[in-house]
């Protein structure tokens, strides 16, 4: 069993955001001990990977509440946690090709700012060279 500073160290995951997920709902099978602390065991760890993952991938806390519904209801909600996961995969693709393409640019920028420096060029894109030539 694990504290929640434990879970915590263990997981990536502030102490903070792991009491304010434990309250949201997310963690429907964590104990508390005789002293009124949560208790977190190997099976509530892949709750917080799953939940930790979603959050990292800009799903609402309501729809992560709904997947975690759905989970306890069992088996019979497979399809409707399949469409969760597969348009929450989706928009991440998404995000990864954006990411891409922003990526590319900045490549660009910096091999243009490496060739300036090596060459010792002016910047012929920066708009104030421009105006401080006339």
């Amino acid at each position: 069993m694990y504290t929640v500073k434990e879970v915590s160290k263990k997981m990536g995951v502030s102490e903070h955001t792991l009491r304010f997920w434990a309250k949201s709902g997310f963690f429907p099978f964590v104990k508390r001990n005789q002293n009124n602390i949560r208790q977190f065991s190997d099976n509530d760890l892949e709750w917080v990977k799953i939940v930790k993952c979603l959050r990292a991938a800009g799903t609402e806390n309501k729809s992560i509440k709904k997947y975690i519904e759905l989970c306890i209801e069992g088996d019979s909600t497979v399809n409707e946690r399949y469409q969760l996961i597969k348009s929450t995969k989706q928009k991440l693709l998404q995000q990864m090709e954006n990411l891409k393409k922003q990526l590319d640019i900045l490549d660009y920028k910096e091999n243009f700012y490496q060739s300036v420096i090596d060459n010792n060029l002016k910047d012929s894109w920066n708009p104030m060279n421009s105006i401080q030539e006339n």
